[in-house]
């Protein structure tokens, strides 16, 4: 069986940060993610500890992949990242007490997250340690993003405050009255909905991008007739390389009647 070619390192980190971006992309950890984001600081302290389990599960489990048997693997995945959860909240108990009173209950649910567990189950068992820690960077970054991004709008609208510093002209009586409705649940799904959207438009546009080069080149071989002027032309690929474009069938037909002239 043919070895599977490994992605640039810095295409895995970047997978996470928009492209697979696990809230505005793929749309997993909805339940934290609506519920925590109410201001700058939760949305930070969230992000920062499921970046943190994350990075550190996929590094253990990549480590431990030939090890684990396959019929035991989920229960051995989420024993790691149980543990790691552990760990997290007894530092967050030490030194953050008041973020992770705020947190509450969600930081011991990091441990049935479905993003860490599906970069543990599709990406850090099948491939190498640095991989593997690289792609939880990039995922727990674009968490810890998306996050922040969601907590800033709703922290903003809802109480006229950024990391609960008051804001001029945002409080009550002045020019921008404070909405309450945006620290509530629907709120949440208003802020989600305008970055998911946004994502969207960013990653069609992207798309786009990445596209028009094979345009250009499929557009220039379907146009040419003739061998030689495809390689005098070096306006796409496929000249610079010395090789004619695929012709369709007329084109053929065409240059059968040129020559026989």
């Amino acid at each position: 069986m043919a070895k599977k070619k490994q992605q640039p390192l810095l295409t895995i980190f970047g997978k996470g940060l928009l492209r697979e971006n696990p809230v505005l992309r793929l749309v997993l950890g909805m339940c934290p993610t609506l519920a925590v984001t109410t201001s700058v600081e939760n949305g930070l302290g969230m992000g920062l500890a499921a970046s943190f389990v994350l990075i550190s599960s996929n590094l253990i489990i990549s480590l431990l992949r030939n090890a684990i048997p396959a019929k035991v693997r989920i229960p051995a995945f989420i024993t790691i990242i149980a543990g790691m959860v552990t760990l997290v909240q007894m530092l967050m108990q030490a030194f953050l007490p008041a973020l992770n009173e705020s947190l509450g209950i969600f930081i011991p649910l990091i441990t049935v997250n479905c993003i860490i567990l599906a970069r543990a189950e599709m990406f850090a068992s099948k491939n190498a340690v640095l991989p593997s820690v690289i792609d939880g960077l990039g995922m727990g970054l674009g968490y810890t993003a998306a996050l922040v991004l969601m907590g800033t709008i709703r922290e903003i609208m809802g109480n006229g405050s950024f990391f609960n510093l008051s804001l001029p002209g945002l409080q009550a009586g002045g020019y921008i009255e404070p909405m309450l409705v945006m620290i509530l649940p629907p709120g949440g799904f208003f802020a989600l909905g305008i970055l998911v959207a946004f994502a969207q438009k960013l990653n069609a546009y992207l798309d786009k991008r990445e596209r028009q080069p094979a345009d250009q080149d499929l557009n220039c071989a379907g146009a040419i007739n003739d061998q030689t002027a495809c390689l005098l032309c070096g306006g796409c690929s496929l000249g610079q390389r010395g090789e004619q474009g695929p012709v369709d069938p007329e084109t053929a037909e065409f240059n059968k009647r040129g020559n026989r002239s």
